[in-house]
C-alpha cells in the first residue's frame, strides 16, 4: 500500500559534535503531522570512494547552503516517497559526489526526512524503509581491542578486534554477552601487561600496547570464557584496515607495531593462518582497498570458513559491490549510508547484496551521533549484523534500540547466519 502524500514544509541545518568531538552538521524536518532530526556520523579511516563529506567551507559552509538554498528547493517534496526526497538532493547537488552540498549533509537531511515521514505515518522507521519481508534482529558485532587509525603508537597494527555472540538466542543475551566479554577483556589485558590503564579508542575499544596477535589471544580468551558462562557460542572476527597498513611506495603492508613489512602474498597468508588459529568468523578490509583481486585470492584460500567483508573496497556503492560480489571477492558488505550520502543508494546496495548472497553489516562510524537510528536501519534493510561498537553512550544507544525493536517483533526473532 503506497504511503499517503506528506509534504516537506520545513528544513533547518545547525553544527553540532560528534563522539569525537568533532563538528558535525544536524538537520531538523517537519512535515505534516510528523518531525524528524538527525545528525552524520563520520569516520577516521575513509575510503578513497566515498562521497566527499563536506563542501569546501566544511560544515558551516553545508549549514548555510541548507538553510538557505536546500530548505526553499526542497519545500513540498513528498517526505514519505523517500526515493523522491532522495533524487531531489542530488538534483540540487548536482555532482558525481556530492561536493556542493556534501555527502555528510544528504545524508543528515535523507535520514531526517525519513524519520518524519515514519512518525507522521505513524510507523518505526524500520517499518517505514523495509525491504524484507520479515524482520529479524541483526547480531551485535562490536569492537573490542582496537589500535591502526583508532588507537595511539604501541597499539595493535590491525585496526580492530571485534566479538559477535551469533549463538544467542534472543537479542537480550546477545547484547549482554557483548558487555560481558569487554569487560572481561579489560581483566585479561590489565594481568597481561601487569596493569593497564583501561585506555580506549574513538570507539570504546580498548587500546593496550600489544602486537595484534596478542590482542587475538587475548580476546578469544574472553570471548570462550563467557560463551562457556553462558551457554552459547561467541565469536570474534577483525577489521584489519589494511589500507592505512599499506604503503604503495614500498609495495607492502607495514605493521609499525610490530617493526615488520610485509608483501602482499605474506599478508595473504597471514590474514589465512589467522583465521584458521583464532577462529576468525568475519575479516574485514584484510587487504587494500585498490586490491580487487587479492580480495579474490583470499576468498578462494579462506571464504567458506569466513565471512570476507569489503568495507573501504566497496564504499557501499551499488556499482562496485556487484562487481565484488560477481568476482567472488566477498561474503559480506559494511552498509555505512554516509558513504553514498543517501539511505535509497544504501538500500540499493542492501538489495543486490541479498540477490547475491551476500551477508549486509550496517555499520556505524569511528565518530557517532548519540542516537540509535543504526538499529532502525539494520532491522528494515535485513542486516545480519549491526557493527555499532559495545561500549560509550552513543555505542550503547544501538544495542538498547535493538532492544526496543525486540519488544515490537519479539526479543527471539534474531537472524540465522
Amino acid at each position: 500500500m503506497k504511503n499517503v502524500a506528506l509534504k516537506l514544509e520545513k528544513i533547518k541545518a545547525r553544527k553540532i559534535y560528534n563522539s569525537r568531538g568533532e563538528e558535525t552538521v544536524e538537520v531538523e524536518v517537519w512535515v505534516d503531522g510528523g518531525y524528524g532530526r538527525a545528525a552524520a556520523p563520520a569516520g577516521k579511516s575513509k575510503g578513497e570512494k566515498e562521497v566527499a563529506y563536506y563542501p569546501p567551507g566544511g560544515v558551516d559552509e553545508a549549514v548555510k547552503i541548507i538553510n538557505t538554498q536546500l530548505a526553499e528547493a526542497l519545500k513540498g517534496v513528498d517526505a514519505s516517497d523517500q526515493e523522491a526526497v532522495d533524487e531531489a538532493l542530488k538534483k540540487f547537488d548536482g555532482t558525481e559526489n556530492f561536493s556542493k552540498l556534501g555527502g555528510n549533509a544528504a545524508f543528515a537531511v535523507s535520514l531526517s526526512t525519513a524519520l518524519a515521514a515514519s512518525k507522521a505515518l505513524g510507523k518505526q522507521l524500520f517499518q517505514h524503509l523495509s525491504i524484507v519481508d520479515e524482520f529479524r534482529l541483526p547480531f551485535p558485532l562490536g569492537n573490542v581491542i582496537g589500535g591502526g587509525a583508532h588507537a595511539g603508537k604501541g597499539a595493535p597494527d590491525w585496526q580492530e578486534m571485534l566479538v559477535s555472540p551469533v549463538g544467542a538466542k534472543n537479542i537480550g543475551e546477545a547484547v549482554k554477552a557483548n558487555f560481558m566479554v569487554h569487560s572481561l577483556t579489560g581483566k585479561l589485558l590489565d594481568k597481561h601487561l601487569g596493569g593497564f590503564t583501561l585506555g580506549r579508542g574513538d570507539e570504546g575499544a580498548y587500546a593496550p600496547p600489544v602486537k595484534t596477535e596478542e590482542g587475538l589471544e587475548i580476546l578469544k580468551q574472553a570471548a570462550e570464557q563467557v560463551s562457556d558462562e553462558l551457554g552459547f557460542k561467541i565469536r570474534i572476527g577483525v577489521d584489519v584496515a589494511a589500507s592505512s597498513l599499506w604503503d604503495q611506495s614500498k609495495k607492502k603492508y607495514v605493521y609499525r607495531t610490530e617493526g615488520i613489512e610485509l608483501t602482499k602474498e605474506e599478508q595473504i597468508n597471514r590474514v589465512a593462518e589467522w583465521v584458521d588459529k583464532y577462529e576468525l568468523f568475519y575479516v574485514e578490509d584484510p587487504l587494500d582497498e585498490n586490491d580487487m583481486e587479492g580480495f579474490v585470492e583470499l576468498s578462494k584460500l579462506v571464504g567458506s570458513k569466513t565471512l570476507i567483508c569489503g568495507d573501504d573496497l566497496i564504499v557501499t556503492r551499488p556499482d562496485i559491490l556487484a562487481e565484488a560480489a560477481d568476482k567472488g571477492a566477498v561474503r559480506a558488505l559494511i552498509v555505512k549510508p554516509n558513504q553514498v550520502g543517501l539511505l535509497t543508494t544504501a538500500m540499493k546496495s542492501v538489495k543486490i547484496a541479498h540477490e547475491k548472497g551476500v551477508v549486509p553489516v550496517v555499520s556505524h562510524r569511528s565518530g557517532e551521533p548519540p542516537e540509535g537510528h543504526l538499529a532502525q536501519l539494520a532491522v528494515g534493510w535485513g542486516g545480519k549484523l549491526l557493527k555499532a561498537g559495545v561500549v560509550g553512550g552513543e555505542r550503547v544507544a544501538k544495542a538498547n534500540e535493538l532492544l526496543r525493536i525486540g519488544e515490537i517483533i519479539g526479543m527471539d526473532r534474531v537472524v540465522k547466519l
